[in-house]
């Protein structure tokens, strides 16, 4: 700001000097050294004006992607960027303003920490879930595999921290509670490696301990399913309800005459549950442990809970593995946008995770979040919509699905003139 200053001033006065020796040439023609000095200012003021605008957005652009102020030397930097010095655009500038471990401490974590409890509340502690998003998005790794990758992220060794548990959150809480970078103090590895897991029963982060927590425990484990449209098609159920599909694996628990009306079934339970049944199927061998508070995962054993309330309906479909089928490959939910050149149909939740991960509305549903995080609004109008299809298409292309990307596009489409 300092050298600003100092350039301004070095110009007006040159500007000066060179008005007072055109004025001396014009004495007496007061209209011409009115438009001299006029025409002087213009010529000094408006590149000022011009740049010291540019500063102003790469100064927004910077609160907005990581919620602080950007130190001097990065303001300069962001501003030559926005300035198209070197050939650099306002992206590249987003990229700079990621630079900062307060898009990854704060940003990213109050991104990430609503997906991992049933309130989605942002205030909780850090924990595998929320570490394991902020890494992948760091680390530019495909976004799409979210859901299915043998992957999760710890602190750093040397920190003092205790060993990542698959019983307790100690070591994400004094992670966050020590006040380090998540930037700089995370590191990958695989779910396998620091847990009992076997390849089979890892989905991403569908399987860290704080999703089982919350999303496997107790019921059905629909409940893992439900959320995970929720957090990551951006659908609930109601909105993906469809009652002209078969109803052939819906469990045994849901009633066919609620209230002894049949007609409830088949105009409303059977939207919901036609769908998301076979789906949920995947998870057929997880569970949680709220005694010992971790994961199970039972390979070749459907856990108990998928015969709860079977008294219900005892000619409905009775869980034998953990085969899924996608039922909305058909219908109206073909405009959730599968991936057709994949199957329809497979075993375990990683895979059931791809299916989901590979969609359009899996896409949209990250960038949506992206806008809403940087703009501090939701999508509105039909240049906010282009916007979000262009960037979607973008994020997809060539199976990058890289998130910093999609931050970076958003938040300078909402950074303003």
């Amino acid at each position: 700001m300092l050298r600003t200053l100092l350039l301004t001033g070095l110009l007006l006065v040159n500007c000066f000097l060179k008005m007072r020796r055109s004025i001396a040439r014009v004495r007496g023609r007061s209209g011409r050294s009115r438009w001299l000095r006029a025409a002087c200012l213009i010529t000094v003021l408006w590149p000022v004006v011009a740049w010291s605008g540019a500063m102003e957005q790469a100064k927004r652009l910077h609160e907005r992607l990581a919620g602080v102020p950007p130190t001097e030397t990065v303001l300069l930097d962001m501003t030559n960027d926005i300035n198209g010095v070197g050939g650099r655009t306002a992206v590249d500038a987003a990229f700079t303003a990621m630079e900062s471990s307060a898009f990854y401490d704060v940003t990213l974590k109050n991104f990430a920490a609503p997906w991992t409890n049933r309130d989605q509340d942002v205030f909780v502690p850090l924990n595998d879930y929320t570490a394991t998003v902020i890494g992948m998005i760091r680390d530019d790794v495909p976004f799409n595999t979210l859901l299915s990758a043998d992957i999760v992220y710890t602190g750093a060794g040397g920190l003092g921290l205790p060993a990542y548990s698959m019983t307790n959150n100690q070591h994400y809480e004094q992670l966050e509670q020590s006040g380090l970078s998540l930037k700089d103090n995370l590191v990958q590895t695989a779910q396998t490696a620091v847990t009992d897991l076997p390849p089979g029963g890892v989905a991403g982060v569908m399987t860290t301990r704080a999703a089982a927590q919350a999303f496997f425990i107790a019921g059905t484990n629909r409940a893992m399913f439900r959320f995970t449209m929720i957090n990551h098609l951006c659908n609930d159920m109601e909105q993906v309800k469809d009652i002209t599909l078969a109803s052939d694996r819906i469990r045994q628990d849901v009633s066919r005459s609620p209230g002894g009306d049949s007609r409830i079934f088949l105009n409303n339970c059977i939207g919901c549950h036609t769908g998301m049944d076979p789906l949920a199927q995947a998870y057929a061998y997880h569970d949680y442990d709220d005694t010992v508070g971790r994961i199970i995962y039972t390979p070749g054993q459907v856990r108990p809970k998928y015969f709860n309330n079977a008294d219900n309906f005892r000619p409905g479909f009775e869980t034998p593995d953990d085969s899924w089928a996608n039922y909305w490959r058909q219908g109206q939910n073909q405009l959730l946008g599968w991936d057709t050149s994949r199957p329809a149909a497979g075993s375990g939740a990683a895979s059931m995770g791809a299916e989901l991960a590979n969609s359009t509305a899996f896409a949209q549903c990250q960038v949506k979040k992206a806008f809403r995080a940087v703009c501090f609004r939701a999508p509105s109008d039909a240049a906010d919509r282009n916007k979000i299809d262009q960037v979607t298409a973008a994020f997809r292309a060539g199976g990058a699905y890289r998130m910093k990307q999609v931050f970076a596009e958003t938040a300078v489409y909402c950074m303003g003139p």
